[in-house]
């Protein structure tokens, strides 16, 4: 135990949390002593609360202005709660008052450097960067489907402005922020037939083909050379590429299977592919539950939807109506 009127550092470093209270106690006859606030200061300093050592540090201050290591206790707390401005000036005080305290050069050097390293930081833009957005396209016969990757879009938080030869979309995201879509299409589309639709996970527009053209790419310029037409009225058998076949759609065959599509296109191509190479039973199966349920469910497996009626299933954000 420290004598009565006697805190030195070496019995705070011994047991910081024991002097602390010896000190409480010794505050409470005499609340003027200016140095046991100070090295209670200094025993809040160990027990790493920095904003009571620096409260009890300024109290010192108060009381006797002329005590350096008051200033000494309230820039090493300031300096922890990175206040590195405050802590600079209390080093810089204490400095005045005892220069032959090398401590006060070394403190007050780390908190220039700190505050540098701040200034530079600060001039660095930090404005959060809106999240990258995804968009995706796949196309029936009549119709190119751009899908945009966004949750929770408001109800008026799209605008869409559809061209003969431009789609131009501004959605707001949950963020606030605005993500802004501009495509030059590759081929016209009709604009009065075109829509788009907000659901909870993706905001989905369709545009109105002029024709049953197939869109080699979304954007660009048309090659009329090389476009290929859908026909409705050829479908694959079970014999590939026989004689039969035109070449045109012998090679949008095999480019559809090759492509690298994602998301709603690669699923619509895998269905396309299950019907190609499926069997007898398995088309059976395919088109029995597309049209029994109304296009919500499609199986492959006739033991099952043979012998019953296949309910309809629409997905969570889609409500099913009968017109």
């Amino acid at each position: 135990m420290a004598t009565e009127g006697s805190f030195p550092d070496s019995f705070i470093d011994e047991d910081p949390q024991k002097a602390l209270e010896e000190l409480n106690e010794a505050l409470q006859g005499d609340s003027d002593n200016a140095e046991w606030f100070c090295q209670r200061a200094y025993a809040h300093i160990l027990l790493k609360n920095y904003t009571c050592a620096a409260d009890d540090a300024k109290k010192a201050q108060q009381l006797k202005p002329s005590l350096p290591l008051a200033f000494m206790r309230t820039g090493i707390a300031e300096y922890h709660l990175n206040h590195y401005e405050s802590a600079h000036a209390a080093f810089t005080q204490g400095h005045q008052l005892d220069a032959s305290d090398k401590s006060f050069d070394i403190w007050i050097k780390r908190c220039e450097e700190m505050i540098a390293d701040q200034t530079e930081n600060s001039s660095v833009d930090t404005t959060p960067a809106v999240p990258p957005v995804k968009h995706d396209w796949y196309q029936t016969e009549n119709q190119v489907i751009v899908t945009v990757m966004v949750k929770n879009v408001p109800k008026d938080g799209v605008r869409v402005i559809f061209s003969e030869k431009e789609l131009s979309a501004t959605i707001k995201l949950a963020s606030g922020e605005n993500y802004n879509l501009h495509l030059h299409l590759q081929h016209p589309i009709i604009p009065q037939q075109s829509s788009f639709r907000i659901l909870t996970t993706k905001v989905e527009i369709k545009m109105k083909k002029t024709d049953a053209t197939r869109w080699e790419k979304l954007e660009g310029k048309g090659h009329e050379s090389t476009i290929k037409h859908f026909n409705p009225n050829q479908h694959p058998s079970s014999s590939l590429y026989t004689c039969k076949w035109d070449k045109m759609l012998v090679d949008l065959n095999e480019e559809e299977k090759n492509e690298n599509l994602e998301g709603d296109a690669a699923l619509n191509s895998l269905f396309k592919q299950i019907y190609s190479d499926g069997s007898d039973e398995v088309k059976r199966a395919m088109n029995k539950s597309f049209m029994e349920s109304g296009g919500t469910v499609l199986s492959t497996n006739w033991k099952d939807v043979g012998k019953r009626k296949v309910e309809m299933s629409p997905p969570d954000d889609v409500e099913f109506k009968k017109y």
